[in-house]
Parts: C-alpha cells; sequence; structure tokens
C-alpha cells in the first residue's frame, strides 16, 4: 500500500494552531482516563482528596506534553520523522518550528512538571518521587539519548506501567499516603493500561514499515503485523477481564459497567484485521475512544458502588 502523506491542507495558520497540534491533544486523554479512574477508586473506597487529584491531573499532561515534544523534536534529530511519514504532521519535521524551539518548549514542560511533582512528593513521599522521577526520565529517554527506549521495543511495556499502574495507583496512594492498594485498584489500573498499550499499537502496526526504514524497533516491526493485531486483540479482551474479576471480588455488579463498550471494541477488532497504511489513524483514534469511554464508565461504575454500599447501610 502507499503511504498517504501529510497534505498542506494541514497546515497551521497561526503560531497558536502550530503549538495547539505540537501538543497532540488527541493523545492527552491516555494521561487524563487513568487519574480518573484512580480518583474514582478513591472515591469508592472513601479518600477521595480533591485538590491532590487536580495535581494529578495536572502532572499527567505534563508529563505527557513534556513527552509529546521531545518525540517531536528527537524522532526529527533521530530521521525517523521522514517525508514517508503517514500519521499525522509533526511541528519538527515540517519546519513550522526549529528543534531548537521545540527543545526549549521541551524544558519549559519537563520544569512545570517538576514544579507540579514537588506538590506530590510532599503529599505522597517516596513512591510518587520514584513515579514521577522515572516518568520524567522515560518520557524524555523515549526517543532521546544513544539508544531510545522506544527505538528498543519497551514502549509497550513503558506506556502499560505509566499510563496503567503507576498513574491509577499513584493518584490512589497520593490521596491516602501509607495506605496498601488493594487488589480492585490494580485491576483497574491493569484495564486502563491494557487500553492505553492498545492505542500505541496501532500506531506502532500503522508505522511499521517507516520505523524499520529508519531503525525503529518496536514490537510491530519485531514480530510483523499479525502479531501487533493478536496483541491488539488480547489488550482489549483483558481490559474486560479485569473488570468482571473486579466485580466477582466486590460483589458489585456496577463494576460491569465498561462492558457497554464491548460493541464499538468488537467493530474496531474487525477492522483492525482488515485495514493498513493510513487508514489506521481512524482506528487509532476509536481506539482512544475506547479508552476514554472505558474509562468513564468504569468511574461511574465505581461511585455507584459506593452510591450502592452507602443506600445499604442506610437501610
Amino acid at each position: 500500500m502507499k503511504p498517504q502523506h501529510c497534505t498542506s491542507a494541514e497546515e497551521p495558520t497561526s503560531k497558536i494552531k502550530i503549538w495547539w497540534s505540537a501538543l497532540r491533544p488527541q493523545t492527552l486523554a491516555a494521561g487524563v482516563v487513568p487519574v480518573m479512574v484512580g480518583a474514582a477508586v478513591a472515591y469508592a473506597e472513601r479518600i477521595f482528596d480533591a485538590s491532590t487529584v487536580i495535581m494529578c491531573v495536572f502532572g499527567a499532561l505534563l508529563l505527557q506534553i513534556t513527552s509529546n515534544f521531545a518525540n517531536d523534536a528527537f524522532d526529527y534529530l533521530n530521521g525517523a520523522d521522514t517525508e514517508d511519514r503517514i500519521g499525522p504532521a509533526r511541528a519538527t519535521q515540517r519546519g513550522w518550528v526549529s528543534p531548537k524551539q521545540m527543545l526549549t518548549a521541551t524544558a519549559i514542560a519537563a520544569i512545570a512538571a517538576i514544579a507540579v511533582g514537588w506538590w506530590l512528593i510532599d503529599r505522597g513521599g517516596m513512591p510518587i518521587a520514584l513515579i514521577g522521577i522515572s516518568g520524567l526520565v522515560c518520557a524524555i529517554a523515549y526517543t532521546a539519548g544513544p539508544a531510545p527506549l522506544g527505538y528498543l521495543g519497551l514502549g509497550d511495556v513503558l506506556v502499560f506501567v505509566f499510563f496503567g499502574l503507576a498513574a491509577v495507583a499513584g493518584t490512589v496512594w497520593a490521596q491516602s499516603p501509607g495506605r496498601a492498594i488493594s487488589t480492585t485498584t490494580w485491576l483497574s489500573a491493569c484495564a486502563t493500561g491494557s487500553l492505553a498499550t492498545a492505542i500505541l499499537v496501532v500506531n506502532n502496526l500503522r508505522d511499521r514499515h517507516t520505523d524499520a526504514a529508519t531503525g525503529k524497533r518496536t514490537l510491530a516491526v519485531r514480530f510483523g503485523a499479525k502479531a501487533a493485531r493478536w496483541q491488539w486483540s488480547w489488550l482489549i479482551i483483558a481490559s474486560y477481564v479485569c473488570a468482571a474479576i473486579a466485580a466477582w471480588i466486590e460483589g458489585q455488579p456496577a463494576w460491569l459497567l465498561p462492558l457497554v463498550t464491548i460493541p464499538m471494541a468488537r467493530k474496531v477488532g474487525v477492522q483492525i484485521w482488515t485495514q493498513d497504511g493510513a487508514d489506521l489513524n481512524r482506528l487509532l483514534g476509536a481506539t482512544a475512544k475506547i479508552e476514554v469511554l472505558y474509562g468513564v464508565s468504569l468511574s461511574a461504575g465505581l461511585g455507584l458502588s459506593r452510591m450502592w454500599t452507602d443506600w445499604g447501610m442506610q437501610g
């Protein structure tokens, strides 16, 4: 299939639009959803703290923006973003901003993330420090340095950890430091991490040919398109299995609310096996939508779970 390149019609008409495009706003939900789920878990477990959740949201967004800016700059400097790119336009690659400007923006976003992280560390202690520091390092090292982590095929693991386990459990921990993380919290984190990783799988499936040509050894490059499609399918299935197990452990059917997204996931699952190239851009967005709707419905389920419990106690 011949690559479908970015067109001039996509070019922003102002500096604001250029930087908005560089933010990659369509990716920011991946940072917010796990924090939302962590907040809902905390609400269900009666440890919710609004100010901490707000700071967790800011921290997650700033880390995501730092990563996006760093990726934009270093993928260009490493020669990974070429004219053969199939995905959305990148600001540095298109010449809308210089590498120096993008690296400056990366530094500003990182400093802002550190400032928010300092507040959260004061609240949550060493575990939050470990999450924040490792998250910031990996956000930059994903595409920077002599051996970028994303180029080694480690992206899937990093996304699962930082957009699932660390984000959900870290949000819960920050609201009640020292309290043991529940099994259902870990299940929620695994579900969220699986869906976030599925988004990356579509991205890497789409880019496997250009990635291979530029030395990026993602899992899709290493094991091929069929393996990537199976990986996507099993990640989606895993998210629903996690919800079912949590519902069984808690004895609350409200945990099954995310299953309302199964019809959408099934539709995308059929298309993931038949579409390729630029057509995967739409499926990438659809997978991100599944994660958002899953996160919203799971959070609603957790809220209903607490309301159900409170109603039972009053009865």
